[in-house]
């Protein structure tokens, strides 16, 4: 079969295996050239406060129904709850069997530094309260500038609302915005473009800096999280998509352009506006995406959930702290608390870890050290097994809703074209 070098699927392929390559082979050099990976996810995170603003505004307000609005968002935090749950489990259960951290060679955690993960982790407000109050932005325009997702969508689900109640009044506004969205898909579409560019930096850094050496140091370990990973998208998540009439792996299919870009770039947020996109051109309403997308980059981090599990109980095997099954709930249930604040940022789940560890004094938080090695090459799996929950959660809302129509890509498409007057549309 011929590769098409245009397609833009094709070219992070390739430049993630020269990533590989340069990193290796020249590792000083892949270490500075995490740079274009950084321009290009602070250009995604420039566009995405102004994108999910517009997104979910329209579809708050084109729905017009507060009863709605509170339904779906219910629905997708119950949705959200059992799901991480079910992965933090599925996380404690395969660690426990496979016990990747026994009989390790502590002298790989050498003198690494893990203070700058446990200082910011002090800092982050782990407690529900807390959390409810950070959800209130103080200033709109700075939680805009900072890219604090929640707020935002407190402050567009609000504003949705008010347009809604204005009735016939409120089209002059909608009309705009809608129109102001689609400039910010095509400002997505033009940074797209990058997307090799950012994929070949991030790859050469990671192994320039980590090393392959380094995945066989701690390979049962990465084994471990990337089999676990693997068992819950196929059987969890393929269940719950069989239930609710799709297959997980023609979904995978189709979101794969975003699957390769956060493989590249470590980052689900990297995909975040072009999964939006994607996901309305599935058949998801607007609103249901609006909400349940960004929602879900703060509460239903299954990847991520299941990493700190793992993670948290392999460093207790590797001290050689056996936990009791009552320890091991409780450590479950301070994840389901620490787990649900963490953004869809690469190193999060870090800091994240930290935090749990701080508050569960039995493992030694010095054990993080024995991660920092592999910690890049799971952050990976973790983004990928994140976008692919996320998605999943939206399929499954807009069916609970049924809002969900199988031909809106055809209604798209159309709309597209009307919206183009020089494309000259052709006739089979």
């Amino acid at each position: 079969m011929k590769l098409n070098f245009k397609n833009l699927t094709v070219q992070v392929v390739i430049a993630i295996i020269i990533g590989i390559l340069v990193g290796h082979f020249f590792p000083k050099f892949g270490t500075e050239l995490k740079v274009l990976a950084d321009i290009f996810i602070k250009l995604i995170k420039m566009v995405i406060p102004p994108i999910i603003f517009f997104t979910v505004v329209n579809g708050i307000a084109g729905m017009g129904d507060l009863k709605k609005v509170g339904r779906i968002g219910g629905k997708a935090l119950l949705y959200f709850e059992i799901v991480t749950t079910i992965s933090l489990a599925i996380g404690i259960l395969v660690v426990n069997l496979m016990k990747p951290g026994s009989g390790i060679d502590m002298s790989i955690a050498g003198n690494a530094d893990v203070s700058k993960y446990t200082e910011q982790a002090a800092e982050t407000s782990h407690g529900f309260v807390d959390f409810i109050v950070g959800i209130i932005p103080e200033n709109v325009v700075g939680a805009m500038a900072k890219g604090e997702l929640l707020p935002i969508l407190l402050f567009s689900v609000m504003f949705g609302l008010s347009l809604a109640a204005m009735g016939q009044k409120s089209q002059p506004v909608i009309q705009l915005f809608d129109k102001l969205a689609h400039g910010f898909f095509g400002m997505v579409n033009m940074i797209m473009k990058l997307s090799p560019i950012a994929a070949f930096g991030a790859m050469s850094y990671t192994i320039g800096k980590f090393g392959i050496v380094s995945l066989f140091t701690l390979g049962k370990l990465m084994a471990s999280v990337y089999l676990t990973m693997f068992l819950f998208i196929v059987l969890v998540l393929g269940a719950i998509t069989k239930y609710y009439g799709f297959n997980i792996f023609s979904f995978i299919k189709y979101i794969k352009d975003e699957i390769l870009l956060v493989l590249g770039t470590s980052s689900s947020e990297s995909a975040l506006p072009k999964m939006m996109e994607k996901m309305e051109r599935y058949g998801c309403s607007k609103s249901v995406v609006g909400l349940v997308i960004p929602t879900g980059y703060s509460f239903n981090l299954d990847g991520t959930s299941i990493y700190l599990s793992m993670a948290a109980i392999f460093i207790a095997q590797a001290y050689g702290i056996d936990l009791t099954i009552w320890q091991e709930l409780t450590l479950l249930g301070i994840l389901m608390l620490t787990s649900k604040g963490a953004a869809g940022v690469t190193g999060s789940g870090f800091v994240t870890l930290a935090a749990t560890l701080a508050a569960f004094p039995m493992i030694p938080v010095e054990g993080m050290a024995l991660l920092l090695g592999v910690d890049r090459f799971m952050s990976e799996a973790r983004a990928i097994t994140n976008l692919i929950g996320n998605g999943v959660a939206t399929v499954v809302v807009s069916k609970m809703e049924n809002e969900f129509d199988p031909n809106r890509e055809v209604i798209v498409e159309a709309e597209e074209a009307a919206q183009a007057p020089n494309q000259i549309p052709v006739t089979n």
